[in-house]
């Protein structure tokens, strides 16, 4: 059995441990309230212009260079997770859908990693990373975020790739995180419901709004998915903290019973120990 001090000091280990894990599960509570709305407030915004190019693509006889659908060689995922760990299974979640994706499509995958354990977790396992980007704020602007969507972009109109994908965590709530993999590029018009399908009126025509349109949509494509990220990143860290925190309380609760038994285990040797004296 346990020495009376060395339980002692294990609770107070814990007790200590348990102080850091109610602070991280609070300022995780504050960053994922900011990310939320952050996420959030860009989903209309994500909504409205895929209708538009959804009208602009059935109105322009002008071919575009993000639209062109190639046969399936070449493959760019950009793999979106976050540069810290203690978010419970998160960070695994990501990669093991994105290494079965790479699994099987093996040998047409390449990689532009966003987030150090994404990174880490395929340099070690000897996948080919093309890019990577690592440091984004917790509250990241969309000028912080272009040179990834210009990367994908250069290389599927030079040929570098056919197809690009969006690897990321979807927020669904607090407790829900959903990993995802969308197909960014090429750009694949939504269908319209027929009561939304009205005439527009482009100046100046709508193969030159179509042109400067979709660039935009594919920076706004890959900022609104690291926002999600970055929402999914903070709730899952206050929940596991939230977790760990009281599974703390719990060895705790435990260690003082066992800790209550052994003082009173030695208070009853030292008074056999008195009366057999006598």
């Amino acid at each position: 059995m346990p020495t009376i001090r060395s339980i002692r000091t294990r609770i107070k280990g814990v007790q200590s441990i348990g102080k850091v894990t109610r602070a991280m599960e609070m300022v995780a509570a504050t960053k994922m309230k900011r990310a939320q709305e952050r996420g959030l407030a860009g989903r209309p915004y994500a909504e409205k212009i895929e209708q538009v190019i959804a009208d602009l693509a059935a109105i322009s006889g002008q071919p575009h260079p993000l639209l062109a659908v190639r046969k399936e060689e070449k493959i760019i995922v950009v793999h979106i997770t976050p540069d810290r760990g203690l978010c419970g299974g998160l960070n695994s979640n990501m990669n093991r859908l994105t290494s079965n994706f790479i699994l099987e499509n093996q040998g047409k995958v390449n990689l532009v990693a966003v987030g150090r354990k994404g990174r880490d977790f395929m340099i070690r396992h000897s996948c080919n990373v093309l890019a990577e980007f690592t440091g984004l704020t917790d509250s990241p602007s969309l000028i912080s975020t272009l040179p990834i969507s210009h990367i994908i972009m250069d290389d599927y109109v030079n040929g570098t790739a056919d197809k690009v994908y969006l690897a990321y965590t979807r927020f669904i709530n607090t407790v829900i995180q959903k990993p995802v993999l969308q197909q960014l590029l090429p750009v694949r018009p939504a269908q319209l419901p027929k009561r939304e399908n009205v005439e527009y009126l482009y100046e100046p025509d709508a193969g030159t709004v179509l042109g400067q349109l979709l660039p935009r949509f594919v920076e706004m494509e890959v900022y609104h998915a690291i926002l999600e990220s970055i929402a999914s990143e903070q709730s899952a860290r206050m929940v596991a903290m939230r977790n760990a925190t009281d599974n703390g309380k719990e060895i705790i609760d435990e260690l003082t019973l066992v800790y209550n038994k052994a003082r009173q285990e030695a208070i009853t040797k030292e008074l056999l120990d008195i009366v057999g004296g006598a």
